[in-house]
């Protein structure tokens, strides 16, 4: 069984491994949800997540001869990293099971600590089917990313610092995937501090924990689909769904467009980088229907490619209505786009991108379409100015 004795054993392997990340008190979080938010920042975890506790934990307790053996997992790429960094260290070589559509910048974090990658099948499901098939052919020992009790007592020692570091917590928001994470969490805040609610966050398109939950049992997921690989799981715990079944508060479920929000504020206001699965935690802020409560949402991960970043930060601009396209048809005939120009000179709006395109107009020999890009200052500055040209005559047209 994981019990808080366990997890306390882990914190005394770990101490001089692992980085004790220490909790960030955001204002912008704090003012957006209504509550104090104190991040705890495991992006900054060395391999750049929070998987190297569990990982080194358990590798740390295999005897010689397990060691000897070598070691193999499955990961959608936190847990490889964890994994070999903890072979590494401890000196044995180990092999990582990663999907197809993997991030190349987790591909190459793995193997730049010295692990064998094998990418099989599209998603964690297909690459853990390989692994366990390769633990049998090669006699490799299976560090399993979630459902194991050393693999939950490591990550568990993350409460222990929440609770070390804050000494009035209300909540916890924790992200899931396959469950390690928070069973770990919760098994120990639950023991040192009950009335703390720890409350998980999975994203509306894989959801299988919460799914799992209501249906009182083990529910796979017949298809996943969310921006946040890192916890595109079809599986949950067998382990970790019995421990947040009995411990676990509520599960919050997100969309995607929550994590690209949250992704931009986190990275423009605190100048921090997380995966999409690693601000999970911070999307549920809004959803929580708390005021005034002291919560700690668990940043879980940071390693995302720059071309998703560059994604994220877009779509991020688009939802915060920072970024607005429209179209409108002017009369063809001068001085149409200048007084367009002028209207948005007048709204402090600064243009982006402008196309004058006379062939996109259903009239083309008497109107020409414009399609505006605009920077703007919030949801309330961009009905200013789609207001501002209605009552100049032009119909508007909103594409994003």
């Amino acid at each position: 069984m994981l019990t808080i004795d366990r997890i306390k054993d882990a914190a005394n392997t770990l101490e001089n491994v692992v980085l004790h990340t220490e909790l960030i008190h955001s204002p912008v979080f704090s003012e957006e949800s209504g509550n104090q938010v104190y991040l705890k920042p495991e992006n900054l975890q060395l391999t750049g997540a929070f998987k190297l506790r569990g990982a080194y934990f358990k590798m740390a307790n295999l005897n010689d001869a397990e060691k000897a053996c070598g070691v193999i997992s499955s990961s959608a790429g936190n847990h490889a990293q964890g994994v070999a960094l903890a072979a590494q260290k401890l000196g044995v070589k180990a092999t990582i099971v990663m999907p197809k559509n993997t991030p190349l910048i987790k591909i190459e974090a793995t193997r730049r600590y010295g692990a064998s990658v094998v990418l099989a099948g599209d998603f964690y499901d297909e690459a853990y089917a390989e692994a366990r098939r390769l633990e049998k052919e090669k006699g490799h020992v299976f560090i399993h990313p979630f459902d194991d009790e050393e693999v939950m007592a490591g990550q568990g020692t993350i409460g222990l610092e929440i609770l070390q570091d804050l000494e009035h917590v209300d909540a916890i928001l924790v992200p899931i995937g396959g469950g390690g994470l928070i069973a770990g969490i919760a098994t120990a805040v639950k023991a040192l501090r009950p009335e703390v609610k720890v409350i998980g966050v999975e994203p509306e398109g894989a959801c299988a924990m919460k799914k799992s939950l209501e249906a009182g049992r083990i529910v796979p997921m017949k298809k996943v689909d969310t921006i946040a690989d890192g916890v595109a799981v079809k599986n949950p715990g067998v382990k970790t769904f019995e421990i947040i079944r009995d411990l676990v508060d509520d599960i919050i479920t997100v969309p995607d467009t929550g994590l690209m929000e949250s992704f931009l504020l986190l990275l423009e206001r605190h100048k921090l980088v997380a995966e999409n699965s690693g601000v999970l935690a911070l999307a549920a802020l809004h959803e929580l229907g708390s005021k005034g409560w002291n919560v700690v949402p668990v940043v879980s991960g940071g390693n995302i490619d720059v071309v998703t970043m560059s994604a994220m930060i877009d779509n991020g601009l688009v939802r915060r209505g920072r970024i607005c396209c429209f179209s409108v048809n002017l009369p063809d005939e001068p001085g149409q786009l200048l007084a367009v120009s002028n209207i948005l000179s007048d709204e402090n709006a600064n243009i982006i991108k402008l196309d004058h395109n006379q062939f996109k107009s259903l009239d083309r020999l008497k109107e020409v379409q414009l399609e505006v890009t605009v920077e703007t200052n919030g949801h309330a500055h961009v009905g200013s100015i789609l207001g501002a040209l209605e009552q100049h005559g032009y119909q508007v047209d909103r594409i994003y």
